[in-house]
């Protein structure tokens, strides 16, 4: 058994809570006062994750995403933060902290699409590069690296330099561009920073919140597991991205 206080060290040696955006809420955000046999890991704490993790017996779920983000001014019994101490799951919630960590969201996210000479950019992105390409011929990559359909915002050149910023960072084209990137591939943008960074002359691809930052829970397992051998980690088979394509 590990207590909860020894898991959130490490993870902030990896990832410091310093690093992360003045808004947002990362640590340890539900201590259950439990020690710890078993982890579940995870992109988000939603009411199907914490029922996995109650059912196969888990004290601790670490994620990606916060399970308290705004401010709270009550509780109710339906409240995923109240369920988990209710169960006597802790959770640790390593967000934009995770994000700009050396190893990673985006160092993954690199990695998992092939960039080398990776760097970072704007805080918490990377950029890196490849043997030159098309945008259709990488966008291909991308699907098949992350399992997601792609959409692009094709500017017509083929592409060397490639910045990543997992999750919602369509505007942080200007960031990439200036940094010398043909393109930038990202979870969310909006119609207007399509539009903006063609203007700009930089391709936007856009892959899903979901698929651009979900590889860091197996990271997250395999550091965890490595550092605590006698500790059980699993990842989530219940979080799923919250929208699909219609048949």
């Amino acid at each position: 058994m590990k207590q909860i206080e020894d898991i959130f060290g490490y993870l902030n040696e990896w990832a410091d809570v310093q690093m992360a955006e003045e808004w947002d809420n990362v640590g340890i955000l539900v201590d259950a006062g439990i020690p710890v046999k078993r982890v579940l890991v995870t992109l988000d704490i939603t009411k199907e994750v914490i029922e996995e993790a109650a059912e196969k017996n888990c004290q601790l779920i670490v994620s990606h995403h916060p399970v308290i983000f705004r401010g709270l001014k009550k509780i109710c019994k339906d409240d995923p933060a109240f369920v988990l101490a209710q169960k006597g799951i802790s959770a640790i919630c390593m967000h934009t902290n995770l994000d700009a960590a050396v190893g990673g969201v985006n160092d993954v996210l690199a990695e998992r699409l092939g960039l080398e000479q990776v760097r970072p950019f704007a805080g918490l992105g990377r950029i890196g590069v490849i043997s030159p390409i098309t945008v259709e011929e990488f966008a291909k990559r991308c699907k098949n690296a992350l399992h997601t359909p792609v959409m692009v915002a094709d500017a017509g050149k083929k592409i060397s330099t490639v910045a990543v910023v997992g999750g919602s960072g369509g505007e942080f084209f200007r960031e990439a561009a200036m940094e010398g990137a043909d393109c930038l591939l990202t979870g969310e943008a909006s119609h207007h920073h399509g539009l903006d960074a063609l203007d700009m002359g930089i391709s936007l691809l856009v892959a899903g919140h979901f698929a651009t930052e979900h590889p860091i829970v197996q990271e997250i397992a395999k550091r965890l597991e490595e550092k605590f051998p006698t500790m059980e980690l699993l990842c989530s088979e219940t979080n799923k991205a919250p929208f699909m394509l219609a048949e």
